[in-house]
């Protein structure tokens, strides 16, 4: 994580990721931000493997983004990923998606994560896992 408790990845924009305007479709920011999370999660010390092994979902309950600017065919996309607020049953995530080399701000997001036990019923999320998820103020205005 390059600014404390904010993780980064990035990604390279595909072909396959682009609509007939040449921009990237607007669900393909969807699994960037599955990306993002879940890489977050692996750099603050447990990956969703070891999540589900122990018992527990996360599954998004609310979704929000806001589109600023479009990605191209091959841009460079950075996906900076943190956590806004966590609760007993719910993980509130942060997403800014940047263009990696112009520093442009693509898109901003945030998903709020209900946890759930092998039954998909609501739980508690356990301290173990909540010790690793600090939140921290927006780092970009969503």
């Amino acid at each position: 994580m390059t600014q404390p408790g904010v993780s980064e990845v990035q990604v390279q924009v595909n072909y396959s990721e682009v609509d007939a305007m040449g921009v990237v479709y607007h669900a393909r920011y969807l699994v960037w931000l599955d990306i993002a999370r879940t890489d977050h999660l692996r750099q603050a010390g447990m990956s969703y493997r070891e999540l589900e092994a122990a018992g527990y979902r996360l599954v998004v309950g609310e979704l929000r983004i806001r589109y600023r600017h479009p990605a191209r065919y091959d841009d460079p996309v950075r996906l900076r990923c943190w956590v806004r607020d966590l609760a007993s049953r719910r993980v509130v995530f942060g997403y800014a998606v940047e263009h990696a080399e112009n520093g442009q701000l693509l898109a901003t997001a945030s998903t709020d994560l209900l946890v759930l036990d092998t039954e998909m019923k609501l739980t508690r999320l356990p301290d173990f896992v909540a010790g690793l998820l600090r939140p921290i103020p927006d780092p970009v205005r969503l």
